[in-house]
């Protein structure tokens, strides 16, 4: 059973995070690892390093989440809490690719899926997410094939 590259350099972060006394990055990584293992578990094997990212985007997710409710709420100090451990999680992550490049891929997808109209945003959401793999979030993708699918 292999780790993946990102496993190993969480499991060795996670080591310098206790040494340093880093609570909150080690708190982090704790739950990354956390969540890796969940997803090892649920797959039946070892995760590669797309699992592994697929895995972190669901715990920035959940983080976004909740920084979106805490501000509602008015819990600013919350919400400052979860906005560091993203950036923390942030950097196990790969770089996104902004708008203007998610809207060329879905632009070049719907024009060889010969998509024209939304009904056709399955088709257009499986090739584009297939090209961009974990460069993008699928919020992001979404949104653009949305847009770009109904003119505007």
């Amino acid at each position: 059973m292999t780790q993946s590259a990102l496993s190993q350099r969480l499991e060795a972060e996670m080591k310098d995070a206790l040494r340093a006394g880093e609570k909150l990055r080690l708190g982090v990584i704790r739950r990354a690892r956390a969540a890796i293992k969940n997803a090892e578990i649920e797959a039946r094997a070892p995760l590669d390093d797309d699992g592994v990212v697929r895995a972190l985007r669901g715990i920035a997710k959940q983080h976004r989440e909740s920084i979106d409710q805490f501000r509602a709420g008015n819990r600013d100090d919350l919400a400052d809490r979860e906005v560091a451990e993203l950036e923390i999680l942030g950097t196990y992550l790969p770089a996104q690719l902004d708008q203007a490049a998610v809207d060329a891929v879905v632009r070049e997808v719907i024009a060889q899926e010969g998509a024209t109209e939304v009904k056709d945003m399955g088709r257009v959401m499986k090739a584009a997410m297939v090209r961009l793999g974990s460069s993008a979030d699928g919020g992001l993708v979404s949104a653009a094939a949305k847009r770009l699918l109904s003119g505007e």
